[in-house]
């Protein structure tokens, strides 16, 4: 199985940190934000796991619940919340799910199908690509994805900041240009003629090019 952009996320049972979820009765109809770690007890994977418990009421405020992953099992986990937590100086606010059949990770397209039932006795260069960040929205859609390699510690800002671009255009049917901040103008969609977008926006906009207009931000009116 090959994930793309829209694809609808299977629904699953896992083991987590916090007990048994079904995924689609625990994200409700909310917003969802997964990412994944190719192993327990590894140093990025632990600030970003802290940064994220730092951020947690961020999420919240948009709607949007947080849940981890790594290729391990939950009593490994368990061990591993309190360095989380004592990197991120508040308490780990959201599920880690128990990955160490590989199962889920198989589901999202982070390891081949043909990579076995076991994370057991491999290192986390085994599960490398087990990197991965989704946004998925209420539709259980995927509409974000990024992979990081295992240096290179994530920035959940920049997520942050695309969440809010995904939330204002599935509102209002407008996309966002470049380095877009919540607040700033955004963008008449081309799929629009002028005199459709004019029954829309009868304020009228800024144009740069004939395909290029922009509008300020409607969520902030």
């Amino acid at each position: 199985m090959t994930v793309r952009i829209n694809d609808i996320v299977p629904d699953f049972k896992a083991e987590t940190s916090d007990g048994s979820i079904d995924f689609y009765d625990w994200a409700g109809d909310g917003w969802v934000l997964l990412f994944a770690h190719p192993r327990d007890f590894t140093p990025v994977c632990t600030t970003e796991l802290g940064q994220l418990a730092r951020l947690q009421p961020e999420f919240a405020q948009r709607n949007c619940k947080i849940i981890g992953l790594s290729t391990d099992t939950v009593a490994d986990h368990l061990r591993w919340k309190p360095d989380i937590e004592k990197v991120a100086g508040v308490p780990l606010s959201y599920p880690l799910i128990a990955d160490s059949d590989l199962r889920v990770a198989k589901v999202l397209d982070m390891v081949p199908s043909d990579v076995g039932v076991s994370a057991k006795d491999r290192t986390e260069a085994h599960t490398a690509t087990v990197r991965s960040v989704f946004v998925i929205g209420p539709e259980k859609r995927i509409l974000m994805m990024q992979v990081y390699p295992m240096q290179t510690g994530r920035n959940f800002d920049e997520v942050l900041r695309v969440l809010d671009a995904l939330q204002t255009s599935a509102a209002h049917s407008v996309a966002t240009p470049a380095n877009w901040r919540k607040g700033e103008d955004v963008i008449i969609p081309s799929t629009l003629t002028d005199d459709q977008a004019m029954a829309r926006y009868p304020q009228g906009w800024r144009t740069v090019t004939p395909y290029l207009r922009f509008i300020a931000d409607p969520s902030e009116s």
